[in-house]
């Protein structure tokens, strides 16, 4: 275990001066902080929309076809994929564009989404409609509660069910509260996808699989990885209290603070360059009720580690804060009993 370290995860730091491009996006931003996403957006546009058309195009074939795909695949799926899906994270809880400029956010949502495996209106649907108001409770489709979370079968159990009937379960949620702008909405979007890609088969049918039906399967299961790491330690005496926070790792750094999962969900509104200082902030909280914080390590660690059941790595990168921990036995006691399934 760990003593609390110095953070050194990204907090906002205004430059002395703007360049003339970002002088330009100011005009439309609600936020300066969020120019790292026009930058992002600007490196997307660059690289890897004009490769994906050329590759949908006749003029590559065969060997040349694939030395265009390969580094089309890294620069999208490996490179840019976690930072575009965490961007889009932020802008479902915080507005990217003034309102005047709400077409460019429509923009994001429905041309640029399906490049990186996200069906438009969906991910901000289940989110913010649902994920957020259960908080991972019974009724959230992507609970984690009902599984063993530290088993790999019972990972995989979770995983498929998503795949397979995840949608119904998110539009069953809203249709059976009446939340019409919701499941419409999740509807819409779900169904624009397929469609498109059944158009998209007949123009061309390797570059649909490979440039948006195998990035869509790619982005449910790491999400899914995510969310079962984000929730895989609840306090079964509260299970409000069920998710982690992950500083000082490069993580941070490229996905926005992402790591910081408990501070996200108790201020969700909370930009992503305010989080390390908020965190600072409910440190004896944390401690009170026992809320883990790993130090050097992100969630891909976890899952992995859990699904080892090495819990003596894991309290190798806790925090022990305020001393809340006696031994490092006891925190490892503590986090099987809360990788236990609920039942009933």
């Amino acid at each position: 275990m760990r003593a609390l370290p110095t953070l050194t995860d990204p907090v906002y730091k205004r430059p002395e001066r703007f360049s003339r491009y970002e002088r330009f996006w100011l005009n439309y931003l609600n936020d300066e902080r969020d120019l790292p996403f026009i930058h992002m957006l600007t490196g997307i546009h660059l690289l890897v929309i004009p490769a994906a058309i050329i590759l949908f195009t006749p003029l590559l074939t065969g060997w040349q076809w694939w030395l265009l795909f390969i580094p089309y695949f890294y620069i999208s799926q490996l490179y840019f994929k976690g930072r575009f899906g965490l961007m889009l994270h932020c802008i479902s809880h915080r507005k990217l564009f003034k309102k005047p400029y709400t077409w460019l956010y429509n923009y994001v949502i429905w041309i640029v989404c399906p490049f990186f495996g996200h069906t438009p209106e969906t991910y901000f649907v289940h989110h913010m409609g649902m994920h957020h108001v259960e908080n991972n409770h019974e009724e959230d489709a992507s609970s984690t509660m009902r599984y063993q979370r530290d088993s790999l079968g019972d990972f995989l159990k979770y995983v498929s069910r998503f795949l397979i009937i995840g949608l119904i379960d998110t539009f069953n949620y809203f249709f059976s509260r009446n939340r019409k702008k919701f499941y419409m909405r999740l509807t819409f979007g779900e169904l624009s996808f397929y469609l498109a890609c059944v158009a998209l088969w007949f123009v061309n049918w390797q570059a649909t699989l490979f440039i948006f039906l195998i990035p869509f399967f790619f982005a449910r299961i790491v999400m899914m990885i995510g969310n079962w790491t984000q929730h895989a330690f609840i306090d079964p005496s509260d299970p409000d209290e069920n998710t982690i926070n992950c500083i000082n790792t490069k993580y941070n750094h490229t996905c926005w603070n992402d790591g910081y999962h408990e501070v996200h969900h108790t201020r969700p509104a909370l930009h992503y360059t305010e989080i390390p200082n908020e965190f600072m902030k409910h440190t004896e909280r944390y401690a009170e009720n026992k809320i883990l914080v790993f130090d050097g390590i992100h969630y891909l660690h976890i899952f992995l580690w859990l699904m080892g059941k090495r819990y003596d790595k894991l309290a190798d990168h806790l925090v022990n804060l305020h001393n809340m921990y006696p031994s490092k036995e006891y925190a490892i006691d503590l986090m099987r009993s809360r990788t236990r399934r609920f039942t009933n």
